[in-house]
């Protein structure tokens, strides 16, 4: 491929991403797809709906995922997730952080993204104090501390953490025939959960669920398919174009907002330039913006009192840096990182439960003193 053709190829990318990006944002309008949602409803009405939404949009980026290791189109290997040193406490503790603070701020990292496109000027503050906090975690005097202390506390395993690469490297067969077997196994126990839920029966909630997992394995198609080089022009070194750290991503909503809000800031320095993170997340607020402006929803939101503000603004320190420290968001690890099937992933997804419920039961105790 000539630079020219690289060059192409890396626009081509970020219009996708973007594309994504859109897609995401307007099927989340439309159906209130929100993981902070789906835990307060269940924790608070004992309504399922949707987190039958987000089991679906799990289920979804699964089988896509594994399918596409099972044809030989991508490997594990090559994502942020699956990576054979595993941090178990620091995807427990950033998970917990993450949750809790996606309580306090309204709503997690997509949401925030969302609730800005319908109007909320409140998630526009989280977001740029979440973004603050993430790069401090990712470069500044919290990723310092990070590194001192909980990610110290790793497993150095034979293989990649993801269950196809454990299994196979105890014998049980190779990657590309367990991977599509144990996606579609755990995936189906998903769906045949939801299915019997009248919750799970409605349309809105598979709306929701397979337009966000399918905007999940399109971000892997696109990165590790479509982006893929065997050899870069200039290196000749295997790359996937456009991504953060060389390696195929799908949306996540933690690091990409650190990212946009160093775009912004060093616009003028030329090493900084758009990645697939930064495009989705400009994609996500279009789409929002779109549905919110076409079935009449858009409204301006504000603060409603100063312990309102403390609240959000605490919640975006603490999904900033749990974010990071988890190595992902509720979207990030609790539907991309799942579809991978890592380890770390469902660790981090536990601990972003425990945290919401943490914070809720938090909330209702504050309500129950104030009365």
């Amino acid at each position: 491929m000539t630079e020219a053709g690289l060059a192409a190829l890396v626009q081509q990318v970020l219009w996708a991403a973007f594309a994504l990006g859109v897609l995401f944002g307007a099927v989340a309008q439309r159906t209130h797809f929100c993981t902070m949602g789906a835990v307060a409803d269940i924790v608070n009405m004992g309504e399922w709906q949707r987190m039958c939404m987000w089991l679906v949009a799990m289920a979804t980026a699964m089988l896509g995922f594994n399918a596409l290791v099972g044809l030989g189109l991508v490997q594990a290997k090559h994502t942020l997730y699956a990576a054979p040193n595993w941090l178990p406490l620091s995807n427990a503790l950033g998970g917990a952080l993450f949750g809790f603070g996606m309580v306090l701020g309204s709503g997690c990292g997509s949401k925030t993204l969302v609730r800005i496109g319908g109007g909320s000027l409140k998630s526009l503050v989280v977001f740029v104090v979440l973004g603050l906090a993430a790069y401090a975690t990712l470069r500044g005097i919290v990723g310092v501390a990070r590194v001192a202390s909980v990610d110290r506390v790793a497993v150095a395993l034979p293989a990649g953490q993801d269950l196809p690469s454990l299994l196979a490297a105890a014998g049980a067969g190779p990657v590309r025939t367990i991977a599509p077997l144990a996606g579609t196994l755990l995936a189906l126990a998903l769906l045949a959960f939801v299915l019997r839920r009248p919750e799970g029966r409605r349309g809105q909630t598979w709306l929701g669920g397979v337009g966000v997992g399918l905007a999940v394995v399109g971000g892997w198609w696109v990165t590790g398919v479509f982006g893929h080089l065997a050899e870069h022009p200039l290196t000749l070194e295997e790359t996937f174009v456009a991504t953060q750290g060389n390696r195929m991503e799908s949306l996540t909503f933690v690091a990409p907002v650190a990212a946009t809000l160093d775009w912004l800031i060093l616009f003028s320095d030329k090493t900084r330039v758009v990645g697939f993170g930064i495009a989705s997340v400009a994609g996500v607020l279009l789409g929002s913006a779109a549905v919110a402006l076409a079935t009449k929803t858009f409204r301006w939101e504000g603060f409603a009192s100063t312990e309102d503000t403390a609240n959000h603004l605490a919640g975006g320190v603490l999904m900033g840096v749990g974010g990071v420290t988890a190595l992902g968001c509720t979207i990030g690890q609790g539907i991309t990182g799942v579809s991978t099937l890592a380890l770390g992933s469902f660790v981090a997804l536990a601990g972003i439960l425990a945290g919401a419920v943490a914070a809720l039961r938090y909330q209702a105790w504050r309500l129950e003193r104030q009365a």
